[in-house]
């Protein structure tokens, strides 16, 4: 099996570098492999390999592989940023091969029809990537399949395991706040409701990670793909160049230093260098791939000489520009689900290693239905009412008018349930749901960029993640409004029974929106009418009815939001979405790649990541990375085989 920690002596020079492993990269590789095998491709990983890592194919154990210890994520510390409480954000992206479809949450989220074509690019409008879509799936769900496919890599389905008292739960609460159940939101239209979500799962539960749909299949399959290689646990340092055409010849690379204990010789920090005959490709994602491009001359040329860059290339002002995320935010809710019904108890042992709760292993021994669910059963796509629009004020609705009125086809926010505390807090033994919150168009920019060109010894990045620094402050009220409406569908739910303080604004004492927490025994009708019959804090005063009360939305104070837009500032995050950072647009509008993923001012070099994405996109974008790596496959394939790959899903 062609794959290595250590890049044999025989292998100096291929075909095609792939520059990263991850979601795109790994399509890239498998569909060009399959095209031709006598193609020698060689694929650098940053990370491990994932083959049949069992917290990787099981789809519960996903937030397992977040911390550093599980060595499955590159950690990019961002600048330290006044608007997040003086915070420094810390930006994870996936380091482990399939990049980030092997460790994110599994939910099989599309872009809408009016984000892919806002790129404003030939050939890739929504009309030009449908069949791609449809390439890369097998569609196990509900809906016309008119826009998803059936015999692609990829499954779809709601993936062997689901929690009815939930989902039908939040379904009947959001509907009677205005949302809709939706059969499939992912038809590229459909908005402004709530959904069974579905995952990147088989319908036996088994995570859809492109590294085993796309790679594994050809590396464990005997001897028929001896020219693909897979080279993992290496850091791509700098593209190599030759001539006056600045023509992409090789990568220099390093042993990544994560694993320095499982690489065998060289020594680490003594670079190495391997030849592309034909093509190098970047794809190391919207934070690797900028980083790769400045280290070898391709940027800013101020940037480049104050990194001390040797050689300076390419002027490319666009390199590193505009990033781009969602912003994310986690309430917590007390419940009255029984034990089993979260994934609460898996989550106590890995907050208490040491004893506590139930571990992956007992799952995977008793093989407990549970692993096989991502936790999200329900998510939606959202958008405010006209009367909600104008409580956010004068400049958002302007901004509403000229982004949202005219087009419903975009939602202003995305928003998930997941089972269990989600929040990094402590909390008593229990059943919880966190209801997660992410802009879906964030008005807000950043950037990346080096601050040396040595890539062989640690040296911070100028990285500005920008979130919450967009003019008038369009994106807190985003998720002010959010956060509001969230909460009040929840409180609509037969299980909740409050928030957990801790997880939620500091509301000022004595405020009409403070937190609540019910005796799991009691739901909050039952609360409400305690009140009114003078059962509670004593208060014999009450009015007492026989009747069920209404429960009514919380009204908030000047001080209330104020308390909300605070905690944002202190709790809002990444929500693992980074993209922008070599988009796809003409040069002068600081576009890094043209429609051909060519990168500017060279020849033999591309980019096929979440980095060369334009404009924002209205969902979870590991779907969106997966159609850029069909649909860049496909333009190498044009470029170098001289022939299309056609739109035939099946890999073999």
């Amino acid at each position: 099996m062609p794959l290595h920690k250590q890049l044999p002596e025989a292998l100096r020079e291929v075909d095609i570098i792939i520059a990263g492993g991850g979601t795109a990269g790994c399509i890239v590789a498998g569909r060009l492999a399959a095209a031709d095998p006598t193609l020698s491709i060689l694929v650098m990983e940053w990370g491990r390999n994932n083959h049949e890592d069992p917290l990787v194919v099981n789809p519960a154990f996903w937030r397992f592989l977040f911390p550093p210890a599980a060595k499955s994520s590159i950690f990019y510390m961002g600048n330290k940023a006044p608007q997040l409480a003086d915070r420094t954000p810390i930006v994870p992206a996936g380091g482990i091969l399939g990049g980030g479809s092997s460790i994110n949450v599994q939910m099989y989220t599309r872009a809408q029809r009016s984000d892919i074509d806002s790129w404003n690019t030939p050939g890739w409008s929504t009309k030009d990537l449908i069949p791609y879509m449809k390439k890369l799936e097998t569609y196990h769900g509900p809906g016309s399949l008119s826009t998803h496919g059936t015999t692609g890599p990829v499954h779809i389905s709601d993936g062997g395991y689901r929690s009815k008292a939930i989902m039908n739960d939040l379904l009947q609460a959001a509907s009677s706040m205005g949302y809709p159940e939706i059969t499939d939101l992912q038809d590229l239209d459909s908005n402004n409701g709530y959904q069974r979500w579905l995952r990147n799962n088989s319908p036996e539960g088994k995570r859809q990670d492109t590294a085993h749909r796309y790679l594994h299949p050809l590396l464990y399959d005997g001897d028929r793909f001896p020219n693909l290689h897979v080279l993992v646990e290496t850091k791509v340092s700098r593209v190599l160049f030759s001539g006056d055409e600045n023509r992409a010849t090789g990568v220099e690379f390093l042993p990544n230093p994560e694993f320095i204990s499982t690489i065998p010789a060289p020594a680490p920090g003594v670079p190495r260098r391997v030849t592309a005959r034909k093509m190098v490709v970047l794809s190391a994602g919207a934070c690797g791939s900028p980083l790769i491009l400045e280290r070898s001359g391709i940027g800013s040329f101020d940037i480049l000489t104050k990194a001390g860059v040797e050689k300076s290339l390419v002027d490319l002002p666009g390199v590193g520009h505009d990033y781009q995320d969602h912003n994310l935010t986690v309430a917590l809710y007390k419940t009255s689900l029984a034990e089993g019904e979260t994934p609460d108890d898996l989550y106590a042992s890995q907050a208490m290693p040491d004893g506590g709760g139930v571990t992956p292993q007992d799952w995977i021994e008793k093989d407990d239905p549970m692993r096989r669910w991502n936790t999200v059963d329900i998510a939606a796509k959202i958008r405010p009412t006209v009367d909600e629009v104008a409580e956010l004020g004068e400049e958002f609705g302007k901004a509403w008018e000229r982004d949202f009125q005219h087009n419903p086809n975009r939602p202003l926010m995305l928003s998930a349930v997941l089972a269990g505390c989600l929040s990094p807090i402590a909390v008593p033994k229990g059943q919880y749901l966190s209801i997660v919150n992410y802009t879906a168009y964030p008005y807000s920019r950043g950037h990346i960029h080096i601050t040396s060109a040595d890539d062989t010894k640690p040296t911070p990045l100028d990285f500005n993640v920008g979130y919450f620094t967009d003019k008038h402050d369009l994106d807190i009220k985003k998720l002010v409004w959010a956060y509001k409406k969230t909460r009040e569908i929840m409180r609509r739910t037969k299980h909740y029974r409050g928030e957990v303080a801790a997880g939620h604004p500091a509301f000022p004492p004595g405020s009409a929106a403070s937190c609540l927490e019910l005796p799991v025994e009691t739901s909050l009708v039952e609360y409400l009418k305690q009140q009114q019959e003078g059962q509670t804090n004593g208060n014999s005063n009450g009015v007492h009815t026989t009747s069920n009360p209404v429960i009514r939305n919380l009204v908030y104070s000047k001080e209330d939001d104020e308390a909300i837009e605070k905690w944002l500032r202190e709790t809002v995050n990444t929500t693992w979405h980074s993209l922008g950072t070599c988009k796809m647009a003409p040069r002068e509008q600081k576009g890094v790649v043209d429609d051909k993923l060519n990168v500017y001012g060279t020849k033999g070099l591309k980019v096929v990541d979440l980095s060369i994405v334009p404009e924002n996109v209205g969902a979870n974008t590991c779907n969106t990375a997966m159609i850029i790596g069909e649909k860049g496959a496909d333009l190498i394939a044009r470029e170098v085989l001289g022939k299309e790959l056609g739109f035939e899903g099946a890999l073999l």
